[in-house]
């Protein structure tokens, strides 16, 4: 009797040990449970950031809607190709080419623009999608590919620079430029988003009633055609 006292309150002792270890260990588990979420995320915009890393371009030439509107109220459709190019400490180099037509036969202008991307966390668009904003704070620069682009730039886009002239690159960075809609004193910054599939790299759609990406609002929710790498 004395021995199987002596087990019993043994017994409870052993399991007040067990209750109070799984208390604790359950608190660990949670605990390590919840940790490895916020440090994931980190673990995979590091990871697309490295992947990104290098040279990527168009596949083919892309249309865009551009707010300007035909007599018949459409939107007019513009095509482009891109050059792309990102860089360690967020930065990238991008280049984009302008064609009268949709095979990119007639280029009508080169813009080159550097700077920053801002990582702003998830988009819903696809698992792994980011809200990135792009900003041209480095550079911004716009050189006429055909002499009725050049022509045009004369007349809406004349103070404060040198005649423009097919071939003849000028710096519009931090200036006023009417045809980009940009104000002196201000970055070009965009609300986009990227998403990384193997060699494919997808930046957002443009919103198909020809509005930029100039506010979160009109962040875009669908993805574009995709740069391959280089």
């Amino acid at each position: 009797m004395r021995w199987s006292l002596r087990s019993s309150g043994g017994r409870r002792a052993s399991l007040l040990f067990v209750l109070m270890m799984t208390g604790i260990g359950g608190a660990a588990a949670q605990s390590q449970s919840e940790q490895p979420k916020a440090s994931s995320m980190e673990t995979d915009v590091t990871t697309i950031k490295q992947a990104m890393l290098g040279d990527w371009t168009s596949i083919a030439p892309e249309v865009r809607p551009s707010a300007s509107k035909n007599a018949d109220g459409s939107l007019k459709p513009f095509y482009l190709k891109r050059a792309f190019k990102y860089l360690p400490s967020d930065r990238f180099e991008l280049e984009i080419i302008n064609s009268a037509d949709p095979y990119g036969a007639v280029p009508l202008v080169q813009i080159k623009i550097a700077g920053h991307m801002l990582w702003r966390g998830a988009h819903p668009i696809a698992p792994g999608a980011q809200k990135v904003d792009f900003v041209a704070d480095d550079a911004y620069e716009v050189t006429p590919l055909a002499q009725g682009f050049a022509d045009v730039l004369n007349k809406v886009a004349s103070v404060g620079y040198a005649p423009w002239a097919v071939s003849s690159p000028q710096s519009i960075f931090g200036k006023a430029f009417a045809p980009f809609g940009l104000a002196e004193g201000t970055n070009f910054m965009e609300y986009d988003l990227v998403y990384l599939r193997g060699d494919l790299l997808f930046w957002g759609a443009r919103n198909i009633d020809g509005r930029g990406f100039d506010t979160e609002q009109n962040r875009p929710t669908n993805l574009q055609i995709p740069l391959i790498r280089k």
